[in-house]
């Protein structure tokens, strides 16, 4: 497993700069075609068709290549957790398709995708858990997934699933999970409901393991108003949401999750920088999932207005690159941005993906390939950064 410390992070910037991978440069989003499509319009130079009255594509073409992508943000949900869950009087609505392995990997095929990294998502139980019951959906979930890379081990590989408001059954569990196959990474939560449990000191000696074990630190939002940053003002009715819903459709309310979850990364990896979180864990590797949320465009404001923050060992733009990105952009000329901003090196592909409805299914390089890269960096965001960072 490669680790990244703080003269690698030196070195690699400097490099990078060198190359032209970092900051604005000469390549520019492409312009694609779509013979006869109608209700055809243009967005800062790029095409896009309406497939749809509700179906908005914005990437038109479905470019599809050999299976090589490596998707490090799609989300499962073994049969036995979801079984676990009833048991405790928390059924989950998701479709038995979800984890059929067999199911995914013909669609895999489809897609271009050779290796999926399995996580949870957002609808993680560790914010109503009591702690014993979370230990224990916790390795179920873990076994299965251990299970799905015995049997599949070049297509799946997994996160390591923590009960988080329990922090020494976190521990517990994370050492049991330690160099078991296929377990690539540790997944968590940002908050449990506005407790930002990530910057206790009862979770300190959590991080400090994840850290010697050298495993990325894969952090996605969870479900529901509490969760979601500002969620009760986003949760009204010009927001599109019904604040009366209940079911599955109470899980995904309009503007709570579209602009709740991209504050809610954006203020879990502000504070992870000026904490000084980085600094006391100087070889942690955060992914942030949903490409980093809002942070990446507001981050020249975060900067000015944290001045006072001179406890830092370092610029805020360099604590940029600490963080891996998945590409979740949607829009090219956003995953543009990302790409200037933090490095070819620190971008990787995230579908949010539940394999259950193949309508909403677009192949992961679609987005990759409305950029005008060329082949070793379209490569690198493919599969190539996925792989270094995972060891796989």
């Amino acid at each position: 497993m490669a680790k990244f410390g703080r003269r690698d992070f030196m070195k690699t910037g400097a490099m990078a700069a060198a190359a032209g991978v970092v900051g604005a440069g000469s390549r520019r989003v492409l312009a694609q075609e779509t013979p006869g499509a109608e209700g055809a319009r243009a967005l800062g130079g790029l095409s896009y068709a309406l497939s749809g009255p509700q179906k908005p594509w914005l990437i038109p073409q479905r470019k599809v290549s050999r299976p090589v992508t490596v998707d490090i943000h799609s989300h499962w949900a073994p049969e036995a957790y979801l079984k676990a869950k009833a048991e405790l009087g928390r059924p989950d609505f998701l479709s038995p398709l979800n984890y059929n392995m067999g199911h995914r990997i013909q669609w895999m095929d489809e897609l271009g995708v050779q290796t999926i990294l399995l996580t949870l998502g957002g609808f993680m139980p560790w914010q109503w858990i009591k702690p014993r019951d979370g230990l224990h959906i916790a390795r179920i979930v873990n076994d299965a997934a251990v299970q799905a890379h015995s049997a599949h081990p070049d297509r799946f590989v997994a996160g390591i699933e923590l009960p988080v408001g329990y922090p020494e059954g976190s521990l517990e569990e994370l050492n049991r999970m330690a160099g078991k196959p296929g377990m690539v990474a540790v997944h968590l939560p940002n908050s449990l409901a506005g407790r930002e449990y990530l910057f206790e000191s009862e979770f300190a000696p959590v991080l400090a393991r994840v850290e010697e074990l050298g495993l990325p630190l894969l952090i996605h939002p969870l479900d529901g108003e509490p969760n979601w940053y500002d969620g009760h003002r986003l949760a009204d009715a010009y927001s599109g949401s019904n604040p009366n819903a209940k079911g599955p459709a109470s899980l995904f309310p309009g503007l709570t999750n579209s602009l709740g979850e991209t504050f809610e990364q954006a203020t879990t990896m502000a504070k992870l920088i000026v904490s000084g979180t980085l600094d006391k864990y100087p070889k942690l590797t955060p992914v942030i999932f949903h490409a980093g949320g809002a942070l990446p465009f507001v981050a020249g404001r975060v900067q000015a207005r944290t001045w006072g923050a001179s406890h830092l060992e370092r610029p805020f733009p360099e604590y940029l690159r600490r963080f891996y990105y998945d590409d979740l952009t949607y829009y090219p000329i956003a995953l543009r941005f990302l790409i200037d901003l933090v490095g070819i090196d620190r971008v990787v592909v995230g579908t949010d993906n539940m394999f259950t409805n193949r309508d909403q299914m677009l192949p992961p390089n679609t987005l990759v390939d409305q950029l005008d890269l060329p082949v070793e960096e379209r490569n690198l965001v493919l599969y190539g950064n996925a792989r270094r960072l995972l060891g796989i």
